[in-house]
């Protein structure tokens, strides 16, 4: 447990995650304190502590490099030797813009002068080092054991792309020596690992200068999407869903409806059809609206659950993008409920039963999280608070541990984000459950009660991959590229030893087909110890080796992923072992 200096002053004994953004907050000024040494032009800007670690962006005519960032990691270690005393200090607004200007921080007099007139203007202190900043701190430079610089990246000023570009250099920090070789042996274990290189090794997927952050799926990736489409549709199913559709463009008058217009337009394409303004569709919950609307409803009828796999399009900053974890075009598997308010919490309780049961499928740890309203936000507090209980009672009620988000709601109402955790320990926010008093209200939506009058029914969103092209690369990084069979692209590769058994290389491959099994020859003139090699790299779950003896004896050589070499099989038994492993999605 760390002490941390608060910014007004007091000093606390933190829990394990605030002191270690407390801690990782004072080694971005550590970062910044070392840049002004090493390079005194340097113009200083923000420099927050993030989930991973901190960063720190600088307007600075030198280019930093791997070796400029070595240099600065040798120098934080130096202040952090120092024992540097972490002090706070409040001044006024005509004293901060004064010291600012006369340190030539140009940056953070905009800061000063774009906050509101009664905002606390706190500075932290060390040695001769003072930032503009709202805490918390640790107390001292030495608190911080163990700090790593691990790139540097461009970064427009307040994300802006009209502004200056800005140096940002990434770096984090840990209170012990042996977590921050934990997470750094974690990151190499990630690069390997990494989707965009996978993702191009198994032929899954390609990213083009013609489409920035509008992927192309190639065939062995359209297998596995569709894979998981299916999986998707038949659980659905299973839970009392039904599919619509609704247009990938709609007019700008539906987004206003919405809200959208007015708090999402940064994000949203735009395009004029007629000589009238209308939108590419950045979330299909609009649309949702329509359908239940285009017919009335009884309260008999409640809740109806439509289920979408929408494709929808938001614009990303380029320097935004990666792979598919952040693109601007995806499939989101939307759904929409629309319910009683005495159905509310048997509702929820069903949805996170079924992103259970998916995140189970795959193998998946998580975590939840309980977002409450927001400052840009619609509708009443009274209307607020029934929500956030509502979710919050449900979660009790299932005993589902969860932590509070304050904030971190949609503008429209209260969430439950579902983070999970891969199998080398990061984390992921993929489904949600967003309750919504909003647009039921605003797209005058209404169903006939018992009483005969009309009423507004309550709607959850809710997400279970989020994005499926996101999840795609989740499970590419998850499973390293080894995907259970059922979702497997190629499931089985026949090699042949030479070109004289392709014949009944042939045969065992026509018979795998009729079960449908997803499998393909390797019948080039190439050693068999270079096919397998190639099978092996291409993550295949069972490679099938046809010779003489095999051919002979109308048996089959197997290897698998799992266990290696298995020797001489019966094809019949293993068609029937695969098919059953297919069947019961076994992982």
């Amino acid at each position: 447990m760390l002490k941390v200096l608060l910014k007004d002053g007091s000093i606390i004994d933190s829990g394990e995650e605030d002191g270690r953004r407390a801690l990782r907050h004072t080694a971005a000024h550590i970062l910044a304190q070392a840049v002004k040494r090493l390079y005194p032009g340097a113009k200083l800007t923000i420099g927050p502590a993030i989930d991973s670690g901190f960063y720190y962006d600088f307007d600075m005519e030198e280019t930093l490099t791997i070796d400029s960032l070595k240099e600065i990691e040798e120098e934080m270690k130096v202040i952090i030797k120092e024992d540097l005393r972490l002090e706070r200090s409040v001044l006024s607004r005509e004293a901060a813009l004064k010291l600012m200007e006369e340190c030539g921080e140009n940056y953070k007099v905009e800061l000063i002068n774009d906050l509101p007139e009664d905002e606390e203007l706190t500075f932290f202190k060390q040695g001769d080092f003072i930032d503009l900043c709202a805490g918390p701190h640790v107390l001292s430079t030495s608190k911080v054991k163990a700090v790593k610089l691990l790139s540097v990246a461009g970064a427009y000023w307040r994300g802006n792309e009209k502004n200056k570009m800005l140096q940002r250099v990434y770096g984090t920090a840990f209170a012990k020596k042996s977590e921050l070789d934990k997470y750094l042996n974690m990151l190499e274990e990630a690069k390997k690992r990494d989707h965009r290189k996978l993702g191009k090794e198994l032929k899954l997927f390609a990213l083009m200068n013609e489409g920035p952050g509008f992927p192309f799926f190639l065939p062995n990736g359209v297998v596995l999407k569709n894979k998981l489409i299916e999986y998707w549709r038949e659980l659905h199913k299973k839970y009392g869903y039904e599919e619509i559709e609704t247009p990938l463009i709609l007019n700008r008058e539906l987004w206003q409806t919405s809200g959208h217009w007015y708090h999402y337009k940064e994000n949203m394409y735009t395009v004029n059809i007629d000589e009238e303004e209308y939108a590419i569709k950045p979330m299909n919950c609009p649309g949702g609206m329509l359908v239940y609307k285009s017919e009335s409803h009884s309260y008999r009828e409640l809740p109806i659950r439509a289920a979408e796999l929408g494709r929808v399009h938001r614009h990303e900053l380029s320097g935004a993008l990666h792979g598919l974890m952040r693109v601007r075009a995806f499939t989101q598997d939307d759904a929409h409920i629309f319910m009683l308010p005495e159905q509310i919490k048997d509702e929820i309780k069903g949805v996170i039963r079924l992103i259970d049961e998916v995140y189970a499928r795959f193998g998946f740890k998580y975590s939840v999280e309980l977002s409450t309203r927001p400052v840009n936000s619609m509708g009443s507090d009274s209307e607020w608070e029934m929500a956030e209980e509502s979710l919050k009672n449900a979660l009790e009620e299932i005993k589902m541990p969860f932590k509070i988000n304050p904030g971190d709601g949609a503008f429209y109402g209260p969430k439950i984000d579902f983070h999970l955790e891969d199998s080398i320990g990061r984390t992921w926010q993929c489904g949600t459950i967003q309750l919504d008093f909003q647009l039921p209200q605003r797209f005058d939506l209404d169903y006939v009660g018992s009483d005969g009058e009309k009423h507004k029914p309550i709607v959850i969103h809710r997400v279970i991959f989020g994005s499926i092209e996101r999840f795609i690369g989740i499970l590419i990084e998850h499973f390293e590229g080894k995907f259970p069979t059922w979702i497997s692209p190629v499931q089985v590769k026949v090699l042949p030893i030479s070109d004289q058994f392709n014949e009944y290389a042939e045969e065992v491959v026509r018979k795998l087909e009729e079960s449908e099994i997803r499998v393909k020859i390797d019948d080039r003139v190439e050693k068999i110890g270079y096919k397998i090699r190639e099978a092996r790299n291409e993550r295949v779950p069972y490679i099938i080796i046809v010779g003489e003896k095999e051919k002979s004896t109308g048996t089959i050589s197997l290897r698998s992923r799992k266990n290696g070499e298995e020797g001489s099989v019966n094809l019949d038994e293993f068609i029937a072992n695969i098919n059953n492993e297919i069947k019961l999605k076994q992982l």
